[in-house]
């Protein structure tokens, strides 16, 4: 199943997706985090079931499906051939490295990306995304799967410059209000198929720029969910990025940055089409 949040005619609400239109399903729960939380995925689903028509989905501004996270946990450098294109001589790392969103920084399907006055680096990484549907605390690898309650996508824009403002941090450049993007919906696990199985694309004005499956991770989303555990606890509604596969602008030579007017899709066949703009901000 497909669940998003969305706007319609002046009123935010969330729902299901049938064939072309979403059932709004916010009588049920006040939000998809709500529900999530309530481990009531079998009330919404009979709702669902029981609902007549729809809202056509051309006639909704698709929202971040998570509007409110706990938490916006970020990995970067999984990808094997990711660490390979940095040309550094590095080993395989030990741990997963980590750094944090806010929501602010992300926006919905179809709305604009923005690049901000203080930088022409803004760049694109595709990555999937897990959401999680069960709370937990040192959680073992064996069990993390059932802790997932399904997976989106993410465009986890980076104003490449702002990186390195800090010594040892990257969280500047990964913060400008909607930067990036996550979406268009979340799809249930049993939907989704097997974890090490996905795959993701990016496309620039249809260009092809990143390609990648999970298979290629250096640590599995399985394994991610138990480590990230260790430290704090995993709450439903809590997104986690799992990485992006090589291609991003930043390793094109000369760079290839993000304008105006260009396009930016990250697809998956078991998920959907994440698709923005890009606009320059106005300030």
């Amino acid at each position: 199943m497909k669940f998003l949040s969305f706007a319609h005619q002046g009123k935010r609400s969330w729902g299901c997706v049938r064939d072309d239109s979403v059932i709004d399903l916010g009588q049920v729960f006040r939000s998809l985090q709500h529900m999530i939380a309530a481990d009531s995925l079998d009330k919404a689903v009979a709702a669902f079931e029981a609902a007549d028509t729809g809202i056509p989905l051309t006639d909704i501004t698709y929202l971040p499906p998570i509007g409110k996270p706990d938490k916006i946990l970020c990995i970067g450098v999984n990808y094997r051939n990711r660490n390979t294109e940095y040309k550094d001589g590095s080993d395989e790392p030990r741990y997963p490295s980590l750094f944090m969103r806010t929501p602010g920084s992300l926006v919905g399907h179809g709305q604009a990306l923005m690049r901000p006055p203080e930088s022409e680096q803004l760049d694109y990484e595709g990555e999937i995304v897990i959401v999680i549907g069960k709370a937990g605390r040192r959680i073992l690898e064996a069990e993390a799967a059932t802790h997932i309650f399904g997976l989106t996508l993410m465009n986890e824009g980076t104003i490449r410059d702002w990186l390195r403002h800090g010594k040892f941090n990257v969280t500047q450049g990964k913060n400008f209000g909607a930067s990036g993007s996550v979406g268009p919906w979340i799809v249930t696990s049993d939907e989704a198929g097997p974890l090490d199985k996905l795959e993701v694309r990016t496309r620039v004005n249809e260009e092809e720029r990143q390609h990648g499956f999970t298979s290629d991770l250096m640590f599995p989303l399985p394994f991610i969910i138990s480590y990230l555990s260790t430290f704090m606890e995993l709450l439903p509604g809590d997104i986690i990025a799992t990485g992006t596969p090589p291609g991003a602008g930043a390793r094109f030579d000369p760079p290839r940055w993000l304008g105006a007017g260009d396009v930016v899709e990250i697809s998956s066949p078991q998920i959907g089409l994440l698709s923005n703009p890009v606009e320059d901000e106005v300030v």
